[in-house]
């Protein structure tokens, strides 16, 4: 592999640094061990954060192939490269290897999501849950593919529970924007009222309004349940929501 050369490495000999790296990533590179020295799955890492995929996969080949964590980790480098087949080969792999393992189904609940084969994805989502029934990751796709499926009322309880468990979890979690370029307009619309309703109940009232009016703004057709809904109730009287109520819906 291509590569520059440290002028002064701190053990004395040089050491190849692969392209693509920034000043600022060869600088932090230079305090490691040589490449010589670094486990093949400490490499693989170190290029998985700098989004070499290709370079880590050959890293994580390398590796035990009988664990699973490596395994599901094959499985997300592959993923990364849009390469679905093979992720799902390795997710798959990985359960297979460790049945207890629940990083593993959440990820290959996730293929089948992006296939929008919604009903093996909650399935996997809910084995995933049995495993880590704490993990607020798992909660949000599990509302990602109940609403995909328009159980909204499932969809709803699976994201209060995420919220439950991590305040920041839609905050952090790519997987709601990738559901929204999926859908409809209407679906939208629905979408952001459920997710204000989820936000009203936290008290989350900042969060709860900018749904509310994503809502409106994508033409929800029955605005009054903002007034109906016991969730909303809090806001009542909070100026920015008696605005938004008085606006008219937006015609589709």
């Amino acid at each position: 592999m291509t590569g520059v050369f440290w002028q002064n490495p701190p053990d004395g000999g040089a050491r190849p640094v692969p392209d693509g790296f920034s000043p600022a990533d060869q600088v932090a590179m230079a305090t490691l061990p040589s490449r010589r020295q670094l486990p093949p799955e400490e490499l693989a890492e170190i290029f998985m954060a700098r989004k070499k995929y290709r370079e880590a996969l050959e890293q994580y080949q390398r590796c035990d192939q009988t664990s699973a964590v490596v395994v599901n980790k094959t499985g997300i480098a592959y993923h990364e490269l849009l390469d679905l087949p093979s992720a799902m080969a390795e997710y798959r792999r990985a359960t297979k290897l460790d049945s207890h393992y629940p990083a593993a189904f959440n990820n290959l609940g996730t293929v089948y999501y992006s296939q929008k084969r919604f009903r093996s994805a909650i399935h996997l989502y809910k084995t995933a849950l049995r495993l880590a029934p704490t993990s607020a990751t798992v909660y949000s796709n599990l509302g990602s593919a109940y609403f995909s499926t328009h159980h909204f009322k499932d969809a709803m309880a699976a994201y209060q529970r995420a919220l439950d468990l991590d305040p920041n979890v839609f905050l952090s979690n790519s997987s709601n924007g990738i559901l929204l370029q999926e859908q409809n307009v209407e679906d939208k619309a629905t979408f952001h009222y459920y997710m204000a309703r989820v936000y009203a109940r936290k008290g989350m009232t900042d969060l709860a309004l900018q749904n509310i009016r994503k809502s409106l703004e994508e033409g929800f057709k029955d605005p009054r349940k903002f007034r109906q809904e016991a969730e909303f109730a809090v806001l009542n009287g909070n100026p920015e929501f008696e605005a938004l109520m008085k606006r008219e819906p937006r015609a589709l």
